[in-house]
């Protein structure tokens, strides 16, 4: 028995350092969640700020995502180990830099805490998060031969989920028994482990490739300023319109420069595969889908049914762990049966778990709570693997690191997109919602009503998101039909 699993696991143990290190990276973007409310107390910024609040969030998906494709091209050309130890060292000085945070303007000008020098460590934080799983990714298609490589690729989306998993619940606990900071001091330990441990797997190869740092800043600055712009959809101004109109430009010169450059940052051969086009079109739709889920959960369960952090992130853990076991079950599917399978069911489950959860009350309670959590993750999770594996279809070796970061970027612009989108409806359909509401009555039963049209205006909200993930996940499934048209065949894809 024991040398049967023994021989199961052989193909994978030498992705263990790295799923480790992804795990870790994806703890911190969902560790916040359960966070914020002493994070914002402690920095003077209201909960009911919610456009203003979401920036710990955002700005984390920001820096994240726009160190993707930089990185990627970092390991085609230096190997995966090095560029892994890269993202970690600056994952771990973002992380202290995050737990300092509140000091910094006392340090530099003898000035108060300020909400912004929180919202730029954790950009600065997730520079080195950003860089772990499109590392990992590429670092499986060159470990793993390709029989095996399904798997290994629905184990490092387990290793992020799982990471996703325990963030909340990791946030609560330790605003339950500590202070917020210590949630970012306790990632410094794991970083060292994780950096020793990837010693001890081969350093990977190394390609001739250029690293084109001009496209990466405008690639940035672009990102930054469209969701800058996304933010304000809700209430449109100047500076949605600006921000905007200077995201079309920054596309234009982002376009131009890729297209000049010798060794793109974003390679022109890997466009030229439509199974790269739709995946990553795919993974956009599933980012946008998956924040409503891991952002909605959460609030809903503090703000309507009245729960601490802790007990909320038990409640996203219904949801998250299920994820988990759908990526290694879809990896399995896809290794047997191709992409399509787990593509289309994994959408199709979605949306029936989105609809589920849309139709919640404040009287939703066990089991069926649970169930519509689990439903909507087995759904999310059967996703991982199969995009994946069809992204990175005759992909040469020297662009993996690029195309595993591009198809990563995809799912958080994704992600980017829908939370900016979600903050501007919510706080704007909240406060039609309420208008007519008065703040606060001495009368205990007009005070009753008043907090009761609150609740009953938070949970018509937060289900209008879920029924826009149902949206969104119906949308998707063209694009993953489309992607699993045909399997192109290259000489270059090799073992």
């Amino acid at each position: 028995m024991f040398t049967k699993l023994g021989n199961l696991i052989a193909p994978y143990k030498l992705l263990l350092p790295l799923c480790f290190g992804v795990f870790i990276a994806a703890d911190d973007q969902t560790v916040v969640v359960t966070l914020l409310p002493d994070m914002l107390a402690d920095l003077r910024v209201g909960v009911s700020e919610l456009d203003r609040a979401s920036w710990s969030i955002t700005g984390y998906l920001i820096g994240y995502t726009a160190a993707m494709p930089l990185m990627g091209r970092i390991s085609d050309r230096t190997g995966y180990r090095r560029a892994f130890l890269l993202a970690m060292a600056a994952f771990t000085l973002g992380s202290a830099l995050v737990a300092v945070s509140p000091d910094i303007p006392r340090w530099l000008y003898g000035g108060p805490p300020e909400y912004n020098w929180l919202v730029g460590t954790r950009v600065f934080q997730a520079i080195g998060g950003g860089a772990v799983i499109p590392i990992s990714i590429a670092a499986a298609s060159e470990l793993v031969d390709r029989k095996h490589r399904a798997i290994a690729y629905g184990l490092i989306g387990a290793s992020a989920e799982a990471g996703g998993v325990f963030g909340p619940l990791w946030g609560g606990g330790i605003t339950t028994w500590l202070s917020w900071e210590w949630a970012f001091w306790l990632n410094i330990p794991f970083t060292v482990i994780a950096a020793i441990w990837i010693l001890r797997i081969p350093p990977g190869k190394r390609h001739s490739v250029k690293i084109d740092l001009p496209t990466a800043t405008v690639f940035a600055a672009l990102l930054s300023l469209l969701t800058i712009g996304l933010v304000r959809i809700g209430e449109p101004d100047a500076l949605m319109a600006s921000s905007l109109a200077l995201s079309v430009v920054l596309l234009g010169v982002l376009v131009a420069l890729n297209n000049r450059s010798a060794d793109p940052l974003f390679p022109k051969r890997l466009f030229q595969l439509q199974s790269f086009n739709y995946s990553n079109l795919t993974h956009f739709l599933v980012g946008a889908v998956l924040i409503i889920g891991m952002v909605t959960v959460p609030l809903m369960a503090a703000s309507v049914f009245g729960k601490s952090p802790l007990e909320g992130g038990l409640q996203l853990l219904r949801m998250t762990i299920v994820i988990g076991f759908g990526a290694v079950v879809g990896g399995y599917v896809t290794q047997r049966f191709g992409a399509r399978i787990p593509s289309i069911a994994g959408l199709l489950i979605t949306t029936a778990g989105f609809l589920l959860l849309a139709s919640w009350t404040v009287d939703i309670a066990e089991p069926a709570l649970t169930i519509h959590l689990a439903i909507t993750g087995i759904g999310l999770g059967l996703l991982v693997s199969p995009i994946a594996e069809t992204a990175l279809w005759g992909v040469q070796a020297d662009q993996r690191g690029a195309a595993s970061s591009l198809l990563s970027v995809s799912r958080m612009v994704g992600m980017t997109a829908g939370l900016a989108a979600m903050t501007a409806l919510g706080t704007v359909q909240f406060q039609e919602l309420v208008a007519d509401v008065p703040a606060f009555s001495l009368d205990p039963d007009v005070q009753k009503e008043i907090l009761d049209s609150a609740t009953h205006a938070g949970v018509e909200v937060f289900t209008r998101f879920f029924l826009y993930g149902a949206v969104i996940s119906v949308a998707a499934l063209i694009p993953a039909w489309l992607m699993t048209r045909s399997r192109p065949i290259s000489s270059s894809e090799g073992n």
